[in-house]
């Protein structure tokens, strides 16, 4: 068994107080840097606007490269606009509304087939309107968007309570211009099938373009009520039996 050395921790404490051994060499403390997690540097200003101008000239490639490709988000919106695109509401392809973030190919197909009747919009709200979605999604594709007007100018804004136009009772309709004859026209089609939205009555009524677009925001297409009622079938005298 191996012996102790003599001098025990309390004696060895005494001789180091008295300086007859050198006191005992202190482990250095673990540096500050390896204690602390390391801290994520957020670029300067400079590298943040390089940085962005890459991914600017990388959207301007791939949208020079793919016809179709189809926006990301809000920042890709904004860096499209930066690059000089911009979309011609009332004369738009169906690409073009395709590449906007959040644009549904049935909406599409409704804002052509306005385009295809003659029918403009004036503003962001005659689109929000017209295909009724939320407004930030319209303020998202703001910066692209362009209201060129083609020919006369734009009707100005009626405010008023929307129409039913597949339920509303015939007196309803004196506030949206009809004369009889057209009115009386609405009425039968209408009782044929309801209304599908703006476009559809376009182009079953030959409506004037410009009558149409006063009508926008204004109006509404519900379901429409269930078919005509059949009378109840006449009874006939009973009939005896054999």
């Amino acid at each position: 068994m191996a012996q102790r050395h003599w001098l025990d921790p309390l004696a060895r404490q005494v001789l180091r107080a008295t300086g007859q051994i050198p006191a005992a060499a202190r482990q250095p403390n673990p540096p500050e840097a390896t204690l602390t997690k390391p801290t994520q540097t957020k670029p300067t200003p400079p590298e943040a606007l390089a940085l962005e101008e890459v991914e600017r000239e990388l959207l301007a490639l791939k949208l020079q490269q793919n016809p179709s490709l189809r926006l990301d988000d809000a920042t890709a919106v904004q860096r499209a606009s930066a690059l000089g695109w911009r979309l011609d509401v009332n004369r738009a392809t169906a690409a073009d509304w395709l590449r906007l973030p959040g644009m549904a190919a049935s909406q599409v197909d409704l804002l052509l087939r306005l385009q295809a009747s003659g029918i403009q919009l004036s503003c962001s709200e005659d689109l929000q309107r017209v295909l009724e979605l939320p407004e930030s999604l319209v303020q998202t594709w703001l910066p692209l968007l362009e209201f060129r007007w083609y020919g006369e100018p734009a009707p100005p804004a009626m405010p008023a309570k929307r129409i039913d136009l597949n339920r509303a009772a015939a007196g309803e309709f004196q506030s949206l211009g009809l004369d009889s004859q057209r009115l009386g026209r609405l009425l039968l089609e209408r009782n044929r099938a309801p209304f599908l939205d703006l476009a559809d009555l376009q182009q079953r009524l030959q409506l004037p373009a410009a009558l149409v677009e006063s009508w926008i925001g204004r109006v509404q297409f519900s379901p429409g009520p269930p078919g005509p009622l059949l009378p109840p079938a006449a009874k006939g005298p009973a009939s005896k039996g054999p």
